[in-house]
């Protein structure tokens, strides 16, 4: 039976991130298949094919071929119990990828080998520094034409500011690819495929060491003679592997590779698995120390709320991140915020929307809980002898408004329900004039796609049909002393609209920053904030 540290040891918990279109769900599928957790992949291209990603479970996701939720997926490989948090690309759901990168040890960034670093990318690795958790990147594609992989990884270095090693290096490109040189074996494993866009079987991979005549025939000629060049060059550089400048994101190992062809994924893994950290440890916010994660004392934090996983049952799910000690089923813990005592009768892992039950997990790994409505995002659960508390996710300021109404007033209850149920996982904020009621909200949103998300969700899970209309409103503030001022006589511009959270909150809504700055101006008690004390 192992122990409470070797089992913490074991798990490797990491988020994927990319561009949209990188190909981060694709990679995840292929790791999937090659631990044996599902028998074949399917096509995130999802419009042309019956197949759609594992973790692509919502219908948007499979109607659009885009992810637009985390999921959380659980697997065993090679001794290491593995937590990988498919995160969305696309950067209207940015807030959600931040979120779950809280609860991650380390970070898979796919790039694109055609198009390198892109937007997103950038803004994701960004999270990722502050955070000085371990980036490893998979250059993706290769099956098709891509940049010069000097200049890629010039490039990584430029525009991100870390350092690059490249554990193997790329023969050819789309239709002359032939394989990789992999570094730390010195051999070549050669590229055969079945000749299908998206191979669902194991690619075989053929050993021959470099100089071997045997190579010229395996990937020709010109091939072997610049793969020799670009192997001398990158041996005579100045950068050597440094596994300690790994584990504190000052440099990122570059695999290369194709996911969708299969090809280089297993020996990433296997890399992965051997480089990637161990469970971290967390800090304990009011005392600033670090919380062991193999102490005897169970503690984490929820990082995501989903609601309607389970469409038959109409359920809400706490993904909880286990920073310490050890989870079991019907164990009783202190919820921090509500100040209480709560059993957590039920413990799920996860594989999207499929579940088993679990009787215990450790630190690390992520368990998803039965939500009756208690639990926030950022909440701290820990046992009830020892409390901690974990600092709190900070929430996205809105970017985007919209007044959305229900078509059919009878089925206000509904409504209601789902606006609030969507609006505590995180992905939206709703706010209402001062003193109305539920019949007509404002949606704030950072990117406008989840305006769709949230009309497609609320026909689909609540069988409400909604109105919307865009509003003109750039910037919000939290009125950070309400108990100082008189919300509804402040001296504002005719356009600017007050508003109240869900919790209550005062609020001021502007259509410029020229109308923030009358505000501050002609009220010289008002105190404003970006941030709201506010989880959804």
């Amino acid at each position: 039976m192992p122990s409470l540290a070797d089992q913490i040891s074991s798990r490797r918990t990491f988020a994927i991130i990319s561009h949209p279109d990188a190909g981060k769900t694709t990679l995840t599928e292929k790791l999937l298949l090659y631990t044996g957790t599902i028998q074949s992949a399917g096509s995130v291209k999802g419009k042309s094919s019956a197949k759609h990603a594992v973790s692509d479970w919502m219908d948007i996701e499979k109607q659009r071929g885009i992810s637009v939720t985390s999921s959380v997926l659980q697997f065993t490989y090679d001794g290491c119990c593995v937590n990988i948090l498919d995160t969305p690309g696309h950067q209207d759901f940015s807030e959600d990828t931040y979120r779950t990168l809280m609860a991650a040890d380390a970070a898979v960034m796919v790039i694109d080998g055609a198009k390198g670093v892109e937007a997103q990318t950038i803004k994701l690795f960004k999270v990722c520094t502050l955070r000085h958790i371990p980036i490893f990147t998979f250059v993706n594609k290769l099956d098709h034409e891509t940049r010069d992989p000097f200049d890629l990884m010039e490039e990584i270095e430029y525009v991100l500011g870390i350092g690059t090693y490249p554990m193997n290096w790329p023969i050819g490109n789309g239709r002359t690819f032939r394989g990789v040189f992999d570094r730390a074996s010195r051999h070549v494993l050669a590229f055969e495929g079945d000749g299908r866009a998206n191979a669902t079987r194991r690619v075989e991979e053929v050993e021959a060491e470099l100089g071997d005549p045997a190579l010229d025939e395996l990937i020709g000629e010109e091939n072997h003679r610049t793969l020799a060049d670009d192997i001398e060059l990158l041996d005579g550089a100045d950068n050597e592997f440094d596994l300690d400048a790994v584990r504190t994101g000052r440099l990122t190992p570059v695999f290369f590779g194709s996911a969708l062809t299969n090809f280089g994924v297993e020996p990433f893994l296997k890399d992965f698995l051997r480089l990637a950290p161990p469970p971290a440890a967390h800090v304990d916010a009011e005392t600033g120390e670090p919380v062991d994660p193999a102490s005897d004392d169970f503690s984490g934090f929820v990082f995501k709320i989903q609601a309607n996983m389970d469409k038959n049952h109409r359920d809400r799910v706490a993904f909880l991140r286990i920073c310490s000690g050890r989870f079991e089923r019907g164990m009783d813990a202190w919820h921090v915020q509500g100040e209480r005592k709560v059993k957590l009768a039920t413990g799920t892992a996860m594989m999207a929307d499929d579940r088993a039950t679990v009787d215990e997990a450790f630190a690390g790994d992520i368990v998803g809980l039965f939500d009756p409505g208690i639990f926030s995002i950022g909440d701290t659960l820990c046992t009830p002898r020892r409390h901690v508390r974990y600092a709190g996710i900070p929430t996205f300021a809105p970017e985007h408004f919209a007044r959305v109404s229900q078509v059919d007033t009878l089925k206000r209850k509904q409504f209601v329900k789902g606006m609030e149920e969507l609006a505590q996982e995180g992905a939206i904020q709703i706010f209402r004039e001062l003193g109305a009621g539920m019949e007509s909200v404002i949606v704030g949103v950072v990117g406008v796609l989840q305006f769709e998300v949230l009309e497609q969700r609320l026909r689909s899970e609540y069988h409400v049909e909604v109105s919307r209309s865009s509003l003109p409103y750039t910037d919000i503030r939290w009125i950070e002393n309400p108990d100082e001022v008189d919300v509804r006589a402040l001296n504002l511009t005719h356009d600017t609209l007050r508003v109240e959270d869900m919790r209550g909150n005062p609020l001021l809504l502007f259509r410029s920053p020229w109308n923030l700055d009358w505000a501050v101006e002609h009220n010289e008690d008002l105190r404003l904030t970006e941030f709201g004390n506010v989880t959804f």
